[in-house]
């Protein structure tokens, strides 16, 4: 009798790495004494009034299932915040209701990408986005941001070189995670017409557009604002980081009115419908989360610059400026090693923070800091860095 054939996954799933900020974290999760900062999200509970509004739509037994594009409620509040915010119309007939900003990432990719397509993305950037092409067979090409004047700068003639004729999508995550990096109001206009010129679409990640550090803006330069019929623009977005909704697992996408119905028959295969308790949280995030985003960007403008200051007291210590989110993307001289460094970091001190490497090959050498996180605790943690710096200059 013949062997069996090895029980295998597809060769585009064997291929992608395992996610490194989970292994690192999952071996030192429960450890006594442990600071983690290496997870994007802030220390702060959702507030009260988002998580009463699921409460009560449990309590009322909204716990069946619903239309694959949301609740109209909810498109309609999400249509209003957007057109609020980016200045522009935006119809609650190009919105729909995702499982996260991850689901919609997914979504949009199905929608667009066939085995064999070229995705153009600009990194470093969370493994999510990058993965997600490769899960379905497209390639990526990546244009690494560079380091200028001490602050992360696109090159923009680099990026539009590699948008050749025949590229299918670029991905933008801007502010970007993980250098916090903010793509421009001109680089925008650049980028969109050398995509419109080529047929390329764009995959908007918006995750932090509500919260650059610049506190008089409303939000982070989109492609929403220059979106016009016929533009193939798609943006993602999720209550996650805006609002404090981590955990609620919800999202949305703004997508062209010609493919909607095809996003319907999507989320019914891959989700079918975002719980209404989860709906109805983020409709009450809508209508009374401007004093949430508000205090949140307050707090990450202060933890900041408790990081820069920290940080920029030890000697080759380098962290570029960002335009916003919630992290610091810095690197030691003489520590090349990220992913060594860390497990080091959480053995030694009990420091916990992100290797460069999970972001792709730009961030090798480099770390990654979530100051969302309570000033006494980033203090902690500098403190810790400090004394490992210490520690490690006397072996």
């Amino acid at each position: 009798m013949a062997s069996p054939s090895p029980v295998l996954p597809r060769d585009a799933i064997a291929a992608i790495p395992p996610a490194l900020i989970r292994s690192i974290a999952n071996g030192a999760m429960g450890r006594e004494g442990l600071l983690p900062f290496w997870f994007g999200e802030s220390d702060e509970t959702t507030p009260a009034f988002i998580r009463e509004a699921a409460i009560r739509s449990l309590e009322s037994g909204e716990t069946f299932y619903l239309p694959n594009l949301g609740r109209p409620y909810l498109r309609d509040s999400l249509a209003a915040y957007l057109t609020r915010i980016h200045g522009c119309p935006i119809e609650s007939e190009r919105v729909a209701v995702v499982s996260a900003g991850i689901s919609g990432l997914m979504l949009a990719a199905q929608v667009i990408l066939s085995p064999g397509d070229k995705v153009v993305a600009v990194t470093p950037l969370w493994p999510n986005v990058v993965e997600i092409p490769r899960i379905l067979g497209a390639g990526v090409t990546r244009v690494p941001l560079a380091v200028r004047d001490g602050r992360r700068s696109l090159d923009l003639d680099r990026l539009l070189a590699a948008l050749t004729p025949g590229t299918r999508a670029l991905v933008v995550n801007s502010p970007n995670n993980p250098t916090g990096w903010t793509i421009t109001e001109e680089a925008i206009d650049a980028v969109l017409a050398h995509c419109r010129r080529h047929g390329i679409w764009i995959f908007a990640d918006d995750v932090y557009q509500r919260l650059p550090y610049d506190p008089d803006v409303a939000g982070a330069p989109s492609f929403l604002t220059r979106y016009r019929p016929g533009d193939r623009i798609i943006s993602v977005n999720s209550f996650s980081k805006a609002w404090l909704m981590t955990g609620f697992r919800i999202g949305w996408i703004v997508v062209p009115p010609d493919i909607v119905d095809t996003f319907v028959k999507l989320i019914e295969y891959n989700t079918a419908c975002v719980p209404e308790p989860s709906q109805r949280a983020a409709d009450a995030a809508l209508r009374g989360g401007e004093p949430v985003i508000a205090s949140l960007r307050a707090h990450l403008r202060r933890t900041r610059a408790i990081l820069a200051e920290g940080l920029g007291a030890h000697e080759g210590v380098e962290l570029p400026e960002a335009g916003g989110g919630m992290y610091g993307f810095f690197r030691i001289a003489g520590y090349e090693d990220a992913v060594t460094l860390t497990r080091r970091l959480v053995d030694e001190v009990g420091l916990g923070l992100a290797p460069g490497n999970a972001f792709g090959l730009e961030g090798r050498g480099w770390l990654r800091w979530c100051h969302a996180a309570s000033e006494d605790k980033l203090r902690d943690g500098l403190g810790r860095l400090a004394r490992f710096l210490a520690l490690s200059r006397q072996a």
